[in-house]
């Protein structure tokens, strides 16, 4: 392949998609000095203005989500059926800002002994997105909607396999009247970023991506002094309780374990289960774990898709024959089917403990890692052995208990009872640890790419 290209490969049957021209280091330069510019014209704009672009941006997305779907399906895998309310979602968000970021970046006055005292929020100038490839569009759009409606300008670094959506979301906003260089998509491989760090005109950075990136991107960050919100990695434990009820445990540790092929930084990752009831959990959740069926993204009863590149399913598979030459045990799946394309079934692995890498790495794929905990304690101590703290849910009938760990016990960004982990535009969502920091979505989100700026008149 050229490396003045990036490729993208459908994964369901290995095909080459398209080629695209990369951006040269000239065209990103013209790039950014014209960004530059319009951001500044872009943020005189009344907060009405841009939320009418994005009622419009919200309309096309519905319109368009058959279209969407199907290309996300193409690029990466996912599901048809996933792949639509996946835009649904998107369109979500847009209104959610619409309604409520004039509300949110409103002035604060603080009562002082000045005459005057208040607190204002003006845009930071340039954001840089780096995003990845598993939510196509919703990654950028939970991370765009409120940095472009606080007056900032985009500029998205994208992962290679997923060009096409991240060209499709640049010419949508376009159509939607974004005025032309507030967003762009750049066709850059990933040894560019630096420089675009680097850029003096670039005021921050948003990352949504694995641990290890994260470390590199922080680092970069560090040396020139920017500000960055990190979405990182997780291994996510869901915990489940000798008074739970284990149909509603199973079911749900299920679909979240397997949602977009189990290619989620907040999918389940680990199933801590007391040892009473973990016969009958394991029974129950190997039934829920067989009921998926895999195939053809494209066909819309499929729940899972192939894995979104072919290395990334070798990874995958090398961490659970790694677990079971640890002495863990193969319970369900675990093996590549023959066939074109980079498919990998749903997978149980049993007897897992602390040291192996499939209970202390992220695993991301439909490969669930379970463990049985002799009593609650010893289990919700496994839940917080880790070096991510993204999402993490508990399953018990004693609501009181449930709420208690929730909010003073378990070491994660989102706890949910009960339930699957996830995203929701009002709610602030990021992680601790090498899950990284900052916040998207709700108030705190849109605060993140301001100036918190403090006015005070004598």
């Amino acid at each position: 392949m050229s490396s003045d290209k990036i490729t993208t490969v459908n994964p369901h049957n290995g095909e080459v998609i398209k080629e695209y021209n990369k951006h040269t280091h000239n065209e990103i330069e013209r790039i950014i000095s014209t960004t530059t510019k319009r951001q500044i014209e872009w943020a005189r704009r009344p907060f009405s203005a841009r939320a009418e672009m994005f009622l419009t941006v919200a309309d096309l997305l519905m319109k368009r989500r058959e279209q969407y779907a199907k290309l996300m399906a193409e690029e990466m895998g996912k599901p048809i059926s996933q792949g639509l309310a996946e835009i649904e979602k998107c369109a979500k968000v847009c209104k959610y800002y619409v309604e409520n970021s004039e509300r949110f970046l409103s002035d604060k006055t603080i009562e002082t002994e000045a005459k005057k005292s208040y607190v204002t929020y003006n845009p930071l100038g340039i954001i840089l997105g780096i995003m990845p490839w598993n939510f196509p569009f919703w990654q950028v759009f939970r991370f765009a909607v409120p940095t472009l409606m606080a007056g900032n300008a985009v500029l998205l670094k994208h992962s290679s396999n997923v060009m096409g959506c991240s060209l499709a979301i640049e010419y949508l906003l376009l159509d939607a009247g974004l005025p032309e260089n507030v967003f762009t998509s750049l066709v850059i491989s990933g040894n560019e970023v630096e420089e675009l760090i680097g850029n003096i005109n670039v005021a921050a950075v948003s990352l949504t991506g694995s641990t290890e990136v994260g470390r590199r991107v922080t680092t970069v960050a560090g040396k020139y002094m920017k500000k960055c919100v990190m979405e990182l990695g997780g291994s996510d434990p869901y915990l489940v309780l000798k008074d739970a009820n284990i149909d509603k445990a199973a079911k749900v540790c299920a679909a979240a374990r397997l949602v977009n092929s189990g290619q989620s930084c907040i999918a389940a990752k680990r199933f801590i289960v007391e040892a009473e009831v973990y016969d009958e959990f394991l029974e129950k959740f190997t039934h829920e774990m067989q009921s998926y069926k895999m195939g053809n993204p494209l066909e819309k009863d499929t729940d899972i898709g192939p894995q979104a590149r072919a290395d990334l399913r070798d990874e995958l598979h090398s961490l659970v024959e790694r677990a079971l030459d640890f002495g863990a045990k193969l319970h369900l799946g675990g093996e590549i089917p023959d066939g074109a394309g980079f498919y990998y079934p749903a997978t149980i692995v049993t007897g897992v403990m602390p040291g192996m890498p499939i209970f202390d790495q992220e695993t991301f794929g439909p490969v669930a890692a379970v463990t049985r905990a002799e009593r609650e304690d010893l289990a919700i101590s496994l839940c917080n052995f880790t070096n991510y703290g993204l999402g993490a849910a508990v399953f018990t009938e004693d609501m009181e208990k449930a709420e208690y760990l929730a909010k003073n016990v378990l070491n994660a960004g989102t706890v949910h009872v009960n339930g699957q982990v996830k995203s929701d535009p009002r709610l602030p969502f990021g992680g601790i640890k090498e899950s990284g920091y900052g916040r998207e979505l709700s108030e705190e989100g849109i605060k993140e790419f301001v100036n918190i700026k403090t006015v005070v008149v004598e």
